[in-house]
């Protein structure tokens, strides 16, 4: 058990000596209802969090309900399982600039991606634009669970699931289930979309090296 002179410790430890009782409970409620949204957006149950993090369900529970102050072993263990950090569980965003920047990066088979929102969101979302070039050769399909959409601003895609080919031409949009073999490739020159993954598609088309050691 982690009695209360431990949470009071973790917190002095990790907030300035300046913030108040009012500011800590705060930002204790604000890691609360993260920990909940992650784990909800994940379609976790307390169990299967329980399962990732070795710690116990009732554990879990009483800290989401605010029944248990929160400890930095906890705090660690959950973040781990939740794929986030400590830090982002905390961060106060009162006055977080709410515009994105996006970053342009290489996205794997020529394609290059700017991401739309950010690392670790809430709602296990990672939208992006991305320019695919023209491909002679077939790519390596794809094969994750979830469903993968996509609209086409410029130019036309080239998209093939299984054994079937689509065109998709700009003002079109395409969604499908991606446990069925897929690659999208520009038709006659790039193709610039705009698409929504979850965490499964995310690893398999914005962050492959990482899929493939998961």
């Amino acid at each position: 058990m982690h009695g209360g002179y431990e949470a009071l410790t973790f917190w002095h430890t990790i907030l300035p000596m300046k913030q108040n009782a009012e500011s800590e409970t705060r930002i204790e409620d604000i890691a609360r209802q993260r920990l909940r949204s992650l784990r909800l957006a994940r379609s976790w149950t307390l169990d299967e969090l329980a399962r990732r993090s070795n710690i116990g369900v009732s554990t879990i529970s009483r800290i989401e309900t605010g029944h248990r102050r929160l400890a930095l072993d906890n705090l660690t263990e959950l973040a781990r399982a939740l794929e986030t950090t400590v830090d982002e569980l905390l961060t106060d965003r009162n006055e977080e600039d709410v515009v994105i920047r996006p970053i342009k990066s290489k996205a794997g088979n020529g394609a290059v991606q700017w991401p739309l929102t950010r690392r670790h969101d809430p709602s296990g979302r990672t939208v992006a634009k991305m320019r695919i070039p023209a491909s002679k050769r077939r790519p390596e399909p794809r094969v994750h669970p979830g469903r993968d959409w996509f609209y086409v601003l410029t130019g036309t895609a080239r998209l093939v699931l299984g054994d079937r080919e689509y065109r998709v031409e700009a003002g079109q949009a395409a969604e499908f289930d991606t446990m069925t073999p897929h690659w999208i490739a520009g038709h006659g020159g790039p193709v610039e979309i705009l698409t929504i993954f979850d965490r499964h598609g995310e690893l398999a088309h914005l962050r492959p090296e990482a899929a493939r050691t998961d």
